[in-house]
Parts: structure tokens; C-alpha cells; sequence
């Protein structure tokens, strides 16, 4: 690689960055101003109108007819590149989490890691509503069509069991942040408040009715063959 390459490359870098920062301050500040809910609406409406933008721009500095922007790209090439962002998006989260536990330490990085996903969580729940027409009252069906849309659950190996008419239980039976620190003979990563409002938001915006109740998640003890291991029910049998 050129050093003029590599210089436009980290440009580039630079530009996603700021842009992707950006974006991000206005939804926290949204929140922060108008609620989680409107900004939430606000936030459908804005990135649904910036994707178009966006496509539109790359479209034309690429010399891409309208709408063919990735016209002609393997399938499996942008399968690749899906998950090489989602892991992206993992380590986005962890280095922020190392960066404010080295600051601060450890309470305070969970402490922002905790409200991040007050805010995350159901964000990732009204997009997998948007993108899958999901009902607004779905049920259990919804919920399990959401799940597997989500971020997570393209990196990591999971379950549904003890489906009845009004409950389910999501198990984790492999995560990969406790099987890299398993790898380096830590301790499990107690996530068990983080998980408690990310799965209790994401499930709640998926349908208001659910109640989300923790089975284990660390620093509970489990069994090997899972990480952790939510109920959600709907009470009344409904």
C-alpha cells in the first residue's frame, strides 16, 4: 500500500468515524431532551432519511446508476461483510467499556454500559419491528422473530426453550465475551445488570405486555451449556 492509499484510507476512517459520532450525540441528546420514546420516532424518521442520502451520495461519487449501488456484489461477499460490522459493533462496545474502565474504573464503565442499553435495546427492537412489519402486540412470535434479528444473535449461539401459549425462555448457550475470558482463565463478566434492562427494554418494546425475568446471568451461578437465560412471559396467559 502507497502511503498516499494509505493516507485517503485513514480519511476515510475518519470521516465514518465523526459521522457515526455524530449521529450517535444527537440520538443520546434526543433522549436526554424529549424522552427514549420520541426520541426513538425521531430517530426512525432521521436514519431512514440519511440512509436514502447516503445511498444517493455513494451512488453517485461511485459512478453507480440509482439504485444500484451494490448492483452486481456477491451475496455472499455482503453476507461477509454484514457480520465483519456486526463484530465491528462488538468490539465498538468493548473498547468504549475498556476506555472507561481505565478512566474511571470498573463501576463507573458498567455504570455507562448499563444506561447505554436503556437506550440501545429498545433502538434494536423498534428497528427489528420496522424491518419485519412485526405487530405491535405480536406475542411470543414476534419476540422470537426479533431476537434473531438482533445484533448479538449473529455472533453469538443461542436457543428458545420451555415455549408454552404465554412464556419462553431465551438461553445463551454460547457468548462470546465469556468464552474469550473463559479462554484467558477469567472470571465470567458479571452482566447481569446490563442484561437485566437490555432484555426487559428490548422485549417490552416488542410487545408492552412482557415481563422479562432473569433465570441466571453472571455473576449467578450456570451450567456449562449456557451463558445466561431469560423468561419471558405474558401474564395472564394472554
Amino acid at each position: 500500500m502507497t502511503h498516499e492509499h494509505s493516507d485517503q484510507l485513514d480519511r476515510l476512517a475518519e470521516v465514518v468515524r465523526q459521522l457515526s459520532a455524530h449521529y450517535g450525540l444527537w440520538l443520546a441528546e434526543a433522549v436526554h431532551q424529549l424522552g427514549l420514546d420520541a426520541a426513538l420516532a425521531a430517530e426512525r424518521e432521521a436514519g431512514d432519511r440519511l440512509t436514502a442520502i447516503l445511498a444517493g451520495k455513494l451512488e453517485r461519487a461511485l459512478g453507480r446508476e440509482s439504485g444500484a449501488l451494490l448492483a452486481g456484489l456477491d451475496p455472499a461477499v455482503m453476507d461477509k461483510v454484514a457480520q465483519a460490522l456486526r463484530t465491528g459493533w462488538l468490539a465498538a462496545d468493548g473498547v468504549w467499556f475498556q476506555a472507561v474502565e481505565k478512566a474511571s474504573g470498573m463501576d463507573a464503565a458498567k455504570r455507562v454500559n448499563d444506561t447505554c442499553w436503556t437506550r440501545f435495546a429498545p433502538l434494536e427492537a423498534r428497528r427489528a419491528k420496522a424491518l419485519l412489519n412485526l405487530p405491535e402486540r405480536g406475542g411470543i412470535p414476534a419476540l422470537k422473530a426479533a431476537m434473531a434479528a438482533r445484533m448479538y444473535c449473529h455472533l453469538n449461539q443461542w436457543e428458545f426453550v420451555e415455549e408454552t401459549g404465554h412464556s419462553v425462555v431465551f438461553r445463551m448457550t454460547e457468548c462470546r465475551v465469556q468464552t474469550a475470558r473463559k479462554r484467558r482463565g477469567l472470571a465470567d463478566y458479571p452482566c447481569k445488570s446490563g442484561g437485566l434492562v437490555e432484555y426487559t427494554g428490548f422485549s417490552r418494546e416488542i410487545d408492552g405486555r412482557f415481563v422479562c425475568q432473569c433465570v441466571a446471568c453472571p455473576p449467578d451461578p450456570h451450567p456449562e451449556a449456557w451463558a445466561c437465560a431469560w423468561r419471558f412471559t405474558l401474564p395472564g396467559g394472554e
